[in-house]
């Protein structure tokens, strides 16, 4: 399985001259020459895979009902 790299890390991995090398390209899954869309095609399916990675969001705390007066503890 192919490690997909964030859209920072994609434009971290550039050569001097601009480009990318063959086997950065290919240890990221993108066939060599570069089809046109492979930088947009990773960040989309890097986004996606985030998001299902992610934990499910908390439930919204429910508010105390009216008159509820919550004890105290004294410890002094």
């Amino acid at each position: 399985m192919t490690v997909l790299p964030s859209p920072e890390e994609i434009e971290a991995a550039r050569t001097p001259a601009g480009g990318w090398k063959r086997d950065q390209l290919a240890a990221w899954g993108v066939s060599w020459p570069p089809p046109k869309g492979w930088k947009d095609e990773l960040a989309k399916r890097w986004r996606a895979d985030r998001q299902d990675s992610a934990p499910p969001p908390s439930p919204r705390p429910t508010p105390a009902p009216d008159g509820f007066a919550q004890d105290t503890l004294d410890f002094g």
